[in-house]
């Protein structure tokens, strides 16, 4: 993935709304030792969507740029996380009589197709196919059928979708930006690589990761992905809601956030008194802390209130025994778990990075969660092909993605 003389080069590039962060990571069988990371406020994106091609290269360059300093190599190709309300996750089923009498890796090819060959909208694409589960004539819950005797096969899968002209615009910042793209992933599920255990995602549960622009929902249960969603509400709504409640600058508002923001306002001293700049060069004010708590605890509880809406009408609530995960850099407001266990009444941890070496004072924060689950996607899942603005559509490589998610998944 980079110009290097030590192990493989794996990097990871998290293109956000608020900011882009970049890490880059030595790879040695199973282990990940992150050897350099570059962090830029992003400028060009809204909601997880390019707004603004020339200011989001830009901003893609300089992370880059910072990473390449740090790591002290040349990046050249990147695993890209890809988030939006335009994303769309639904399951599907497929079914084939087999061949010969034994299950071989084309049956399992063409049931996976089969159960991909569903009607998309022509302004979508795909970006993932997932296999959940197999059935042999009357036996369900199969992992993985090959070698298995039967006469009827099925497939289960969760087809992820994102809208082609977002699609091309983070590939295209990305070519701009001097990069080859290796593969387009949807942010959760990176998440997830990097946040989530084994045992969690066997008993079931969450993952919520909340970023500046979108909140995205992933559910695992059985060990495989069953749903996942895009909320278009994030930590630029809470920094955008202080900015108007407390008359400042939008930076500065996020400043306070960070350094006094809380979930919950009646755990905050109400004679605690804070400074906050204001505008036109307004000499700063004086207030009580607590009054940041009453503008953001609203709006948190309506993204959580949400988010409980979302798994309720999917009927996904029950499945996740193991609670709930958050991750992301909006996490980190004071009393987000509490707040969670309230609204969502499961039991809710925060999800930090595991099993990465080197710069872990850096990166075993929920900032970085996306970033260095696209290394570990990455390492899972050999590019197919370097993705170019040019090409309309990612569907040729999925058949190979898949044959290849079998060979490193069981």
């Amino acid at each position: 993935m980079a110009s290097h003389d030590r192990g493989e080069i794996i990097v990871g590039l998290d293109i956000g709304t608020t900011k882009i962060c970049a890490v880059v990571a030595e790879v040695l069988k199973d282990q990940v030792k992150v050897v350099g990371v570059g962090v830029h406020p992003s400028v060009g994106m809204r909601r997880g969507v390019v707004v603004n091609i020339e200011s989001t290269v830009e901003s893609i360059q300089k992370a880059v740029e910072a990473a390449e300093r740090m790591a002290k190599c040349e990046i050249t190709a990147v695993y890209v996380g890809i988030a939006g309300s335009h994303i769309k996750g639904f399951n599907s089923r497929g079914l084939l009589p087999i061949r010969h009498a034994e299950i071989c890796q084309d049956d399992i090819d063409r049931v996976i197709e089969a159960a991909s060959a569903v009607h998309i909208p022509t302004d979508q694409e795909v970006l993932h196919v997932l296999p959940q589960e197999f059935m042999v004539d009357d036996q369900d819950g199969i992992q993985y059928p090959l070698g298995m005797t039967g006469v009827r096969l099925e497939a289960e899968v969760h087809i992820v979708t994102g809208q082609v002209a977002a699609v091309q615009n983070i590939v295209k910042c990305c070519n701009r930006a001097g990069l080859d793209v290796c593969d387009v992933v949807l942010e959760p599920l990176a998440s997830a690589e990097a946040v989530l255990t084994r045992e969690e995602m066997e008993l079931g549960i969450g993952l919520l990761d909340i970023g500046g622009g979108t909140s995205d929902l992933a559910i695992f249960t059985e060990g495989t992905i069953k749903h996942t969603h895009v909320l278009g509400l994030g930590g630029h709504n809470l920094t955008n809601d202080l900015s108007i409640g407390l008359r400042t600058p939008l930076k500065e508002a996020e400043l306070l956030k960070e350094k006094y923001g809380s979930a919950l306002a009646a755990l905050i001293d109400k004679d605690q008194a804070i400074e906050v700049p204001s505008l036109g060069g307004r000499q700063p004010r004086r207030i009580s802390q607590r009054v940041m708590g009453e503008i953001l605890e609203p709006r948190v509880e309506e993204m959580f209130s949400l988010i409980k809406r979302e798994l309720e009408e999917s009927n996904f609530i029950g499945l996740i025994n193991g609670g709930l995960v958050l991750t992301g850099g909006t996490c980190l407001l004071a009393n987000m778990v509490d707040l969670a266990e309230q609204i969502f009444d499961l039991p809710v941890r925060l999800g930090y990075p595991r099993k990465v070496e080197g710069l872990t004072d850096l990166v075993a924060t929920p900032q970085y969660a996306t970033g260095l689950g696209l290394i570990f996607f990455g390492m899972k899942h050999e590019p197919v092909r370097k993705l170019k603005e040019s090409e309309s559509r990612l569907f040729g490589r999925l058949s190979n993605r898949m044959r290849d998610w079998f060979r490193r998944s069981f």
